[in-house]
């Protein structure tokens, strides 16, 4: 009998790609230079952003030093359980998800600076009082 095929990336591959497109989202690198800068072409640079293509750990220290970062910049965040609840059957994180379009990653990379934290408090309230279906919207 055939054994089935898992087709869904391993979550670590996938924290991992995230934190790729992160930091060269933050630097403002396009996937063009980055695979310029460690001899891939950008299709390569993209299927490791998405999973799809596991990144080897020379391949990663080459990103890591094209991206003037650590090669742990790019585990950071990884738990047990985060890789627990993304291998379990639908498990696939909304904010990995979310994190991978242009928005989330605009967001995620600015939400930070705004200052005093306090703001950033409020910020998240309101967004919630968004997406909560009990939310009572005042009237002007």
């Amino acid at each position: 009998m055939a054994k089935d095929i898992d087709l869904a990336p391993n979550p670590v591959d996938v924290h991992v790609g995230l934190r790729i497109r992160l930091r060269r989202k933050e630097l403002g690198v396009s996937q063009e230079k980055l695979a310029e800068a460690i001899g891939l072409t950008f299709q390569q640079v993209q299927k490791y952003e998405r999973a799809a293509n596991r990144v080897s750990a020379s391949k990663l220290y080459e990103v890591a030093r094209a991206l003037d970062t650590s090669t742990a910049y790019f585990f950071e965040g990884l738990t047990d359980a985060h890789i627990r609840t993304a291998a379990e059957p639908g498990g696939q994180s909304q904010m990995q998800a979310f994190l991978l379009t242009a928005e989330g990653v605009e967001l995620a990379t600015t939400f930070p600076r705004i200052q005093p934290s306090r703001v950033r408090r409020r910020i998240l309230d309101l967004v919630r009082a968004m997406v909560d279906d009990r939310a009572v919207v005042p009237e002007d």
